[in-house]
């Protein structure tokens, strides 16, 4: 009786480590499946991105100029806010609870507004 209990248990632990390797098996195939898709997308991304690169300087200088005019077309759109109110009487009334709004970046670009 000893032997066979032995031998159903032996079976019944190599059928078990055989489910599971089939199992362990099918979830490695599907994650294979699915880098081999993500593998054609990431070429796709370096193929663009190769384009990008030398226009990056370009892209940079732009962004460089827009940010100095920054703070001079806040100080514009104020000036015509406060010319076309429709309180003239009451300027106090166009500003915003926190006061005149100014760019975080005059440092940056190198801006110093003439009331500071």
């Amino acid at each position: 009786m000893l032997i066979v209990l032995t031998v159903v248990e032996i079976v019944v632990l190599i059928a078990g480590l055989a489910f599971f390797l089939y199992w362990t098996g099918s979830l490695l195939g599907r994650i294979a499946t699915t880098l081999e898709a993500g593998d054609g997308l990431v070429e796709q991304i370096v193929d663009d991105a190769t384009v990008i690169r030398p226009g990056l300087k370009h892209i940079n200088a732009t962004g460089g100029r827009v940010a100095g005019a920054l703070p001079l077309l806040y100080g514009y759109a104020e000036q015509i806010i406060a010319k076309v109110s429709p309180n003239p009487d009451r300027p106090a009334v166009a500003r915003p609870a926190s006061g005149r709004r100014r760019s975080r970046i005059h440092e940056t670009v190198g801006y110093s507004p003439s009331g500071r």
